[in-house]
């Protein structure tokens, strides 16, 4: 071990796992209340921090980082009889705030986090209106442990109308019509499962306001609660179906029941199961119709419909086919003012937004204009109790260069306006976009939007990032920590991973399980284009990945350790033998595989990235972030890895060291901005300072 990192004990611990020895030295580093665990842990802190405390350059780019998040965010707008709700983030505002505007144009907060709890540790989850606009539920977690709170308020008074109710993580909720009923889902209760077991169940109640929820109503169904994990619900607006979906872990098939309402329990008629094995997102919409939005037959997504009192496969009729060249995202119903609605379909080509109109008879209408090279982070339409908005789409909208705003495409006229920018006036550095193609090692085409100074020339230091899995897409959206880099001289690259959705379910599963080894290829790859274009240098050239984009850069520097200069590896999946056993681990064994099947445990074994670490290597330079209030990934895959790397690595310490940097009171995903700015700080500078960036 090198002298100047904590002592860390080496376990002769090595199990015999379907014909395998696999070594553990580091097991003991899973229990954060060991006492060595504690030791470590401390020391650790004391070296990270007196590493990147003599880092140049911190506080200008603190400033700067600051400045550019400043910018803010707006919401598109969500709409129940005239009543406007939507978010904002305002300039010095840690969290997006609740905003209602009135029908006289009047508009108020109506959430703010930051008053409900000053020390900016409180998050809003989730928030919905009734279908009248009178009440709000919304759901609060506090420190980041996501296991959000469900209160109901009325909009009126901004006053919480009964009394909090309690496991509400990932949980869903539909309004009846009246506002004084709504299904709900919910996690059971620790004393009705065996201890650690809480996480993977949920039950789905209808609730009525003011009464305790020992008098809610169990809603069960054909399989409901035999294997599921999480649940969607969808009332019609009439209020006379209900629609649930359900997922095993995240596994992408969905199954789907749907149901009559009425004063009696509802009787749930499946339309998909996990045997199908298609996505499905349905729901009854104002024509009486159940569509569905589903990858049947089609791994990018067509839309279908059908009568809801006969949902089954066999009756379905296709609206809009698939489209060969993008991804169907999602289906509004744009009601015209003086004739037919239109559907509203967005789609994403090549990870770039798109918007196409159709007819209900699935004829194509036209397009609807869009800003340019970006994303959607909102798409919305008036609820038809708002007529005065009839025949106008509001579309949330960023790109590489743009802070969150809100357009509005208006069908009388065919244009698309800028209705609201984001609040904060923010200096946005010029700079070069590009969206670029190359070639993976197996011959498919890859794709990655890069960000470059305007005048680059040359080799320049450049961070590479993506995520690749779960068939989550990564697309161009503004980015404070990008911009900063590149106005610093270096360049950004976010690559189209293979495992992501980015080309639809069939790119998803051409980078998951078995193939999960396509993933690290194209970011190979991704990295030896920058180099063989001239941007970069090996000795440049930095990654940074979060989650399972942390697994995709733990794997990557240890299979090409010589390609990466430094690493970013936040909130990590690394110990793939054992990653089921931890947090939420075994709800992911679907995009992963299970350590139980042998075949499956073969391919975690292959590149789980703990387990090629290996002596006498001159690795990266790396900086492990974690959070201790992480419910999803557990901080002890970095400690393990990090213990694991300090030992073999015959990198200088100075030059190439592994560190690890932990935050308390604070979890996975949503934080204060100020914290958002601390750890940007720490992990860019941490990259600069091992690539050659000079901080600016």
């Amino acid at each position: 071990m090198n002298a100047p990192y904590p002592d860390a004990e080496r376990l002769d611990l090595v199990e015999e796992l379907h014909g395998h020895r696999v070594a553990d030295p580091y097991r003991w580093l899973e229990d954060p209340d060991d006492p060595r665990t504690r030791a470590w842990s401390a020391a650790q802190d004391e070296l990270t921090g007196e590493h990147l405390g003599r880092i140049p350059g911190r506080d200008r780019l603190a400033t700067r980082l600051s400045e550019l998040m400043s910018a803010g965010s707006v919401s598109a707008p969500l709409w129940r009889a005239g009543r406007r709700f939507a978010t904002r983030r305002a300039p010095g505002q840690e969290h997006a705030v609740l905003h209602v505007r009135e029908p006289d144009g009047t508009e108020r907060v109506l959430l703010d986090p930051v008053a409900i709890d000053p020390t900016g540790r409180t998050t809003l989850d989730g928030w919905v209106p009734d279908l009248e606009g009178r009440r709000l539920a919304y759901q609060l977690s506090t420190g980041g442990d996501e296991h959000s709170v469900l209160h109901v308020l009325d909009v009126a008074t901004g006053e919480d109308v009964e009394e909090p109710i309690d496991r509400c993580r990932y949980s869903d909720v539909a309004w009846l019509p009246g506002g004084e009923e709504y299904v709900f889902v919910r996690m059971v209760a620790e004393d009705e499962v065996p201890p650690g077991e809480q996480a993977f169940h949920r039950r789905i109640w209808r609730h009525r306001i003011g009464r305790p929820t020992s008098e809610d109503e169990l809603i069960d169904g054909p399989g409901l609660y035999e294997d599921h994990t999480y649940y969607g619900v969808h009332v019609a607006r009439d209020g006379g179906w209900l629609v649930v979906t359900g997922n095993i872990g995240t596994a992408r098939r969905d199954s789907v029941w749907i149901a009559e309402l009425g004063e009696r329990t509802p009787k749930l008629t499946p339309v998909l199961t996990q045997a199908d094995d298609v996505q499905c997102h349905a729901w009854v919409d104002r024509d009486g119709l159940l569509y569905l939005h589903t990858t049947d037959g089609a791994p990018r997504w067509r839309l279908a419909v059908t009568d809801p009192r006969t949902p089954t496969r066999e009756h379905w009729r296709e609206l809009v086919p698939e489209d060969p060249g993008s991804v169907l995202q999602a289906v509004r119903r744009l009601e015209r003012p003086d004739g037919a609605p239109l559907l509203a379909l967005a789609r994403a080509r090549h990870a770039v937004a798109e918007v196409v109109l159709h007819e209900l008879d699935g004829a194509r209408y036209g397009e609807v204009p869009l800003p340019g090279t970006g994303t959607l982070t909102g798409f919305s339409v008036a609820d038809r109790d708002t007529p005065s908005e009839a025949g106008r789409l509001w579309l949330g909208w960023t790109d590489l260069v743009t802070p969150p705003e809100v357009h509005r495409f208006d069908l009388a006229t065919g244009t698309t306006v800028r209705e609201e920018g984001a609040p904060g006036s923010v200096d946005v550095p010029e700079v070069r976009t590009e969206h670029r193609a190359f070639t993976s090692a197996d011959g498919t085409t890859v794709r990655m939007f890069v960000i470059s100074p305007p005048d680059a020339d040359g080799p320049r230091p450049a961070l590479v990032t993506g995520y690749g899995g779960f068939g989550i897409s990564r697309e161009p959206a503004y980015t404070a920590s990008a911009l900063a880099w590149v106005e610093a001289g270096g360049t950004f690259a976010l690559v189209s991973l293979r495992g992501g959705g980015e080309e639809g379910e069939e790119w998803h599963l051409a980078g998951n399980r078995a193939n999960k080894q396509n993933v690290f290829d194209d970011l190979h790859a991704a990295a030896t284009a920058l180099i063989d274009a001239g941007d970069t240098t090996a000795d440049r050239l930095a990654i940074m990945g979060g989650s399972n984009g942390g697994l995709l850069v733990g794997a990557a520097l240890t299979q090409r350790p010589d390609l990466y200069r430094a690493v970013v590896c936040s909130a990590p999946l690394l110990d793939m033998v054992r990653y089921e056993e931890f947090s939420l681990g075994r709800t992911w064994n679907d995009e992963y595989g299970t350590a139980a099947d042998p075949t499956e445990f073969a391919w975690l074994l292959n590149y789980s990235p703990y387990h090629h670490v290996e002596e006498g290597v001159v690795y990266p330079a790396v900086l492990f972030t974690v959070f201790d209030s992480d419910t999803r990934v557990d901080p002890l895959h970095a400690r393990k890895m990090c213990a694991a790397l300090q030992h073999a690595t015959t990198g200088d310490p100075q030059t190439r060291p592994i560190l690890i940097r932990r935050e308390t009171d604070v979890g996975h995903g949503a934080r204060a901005v100020s914290r958002s700015v601390a750890l940007a700080v720490d992990q860019l500078s941490f990259l600069a300072a091992h690539t050659g960036l000079e901080l600016k």
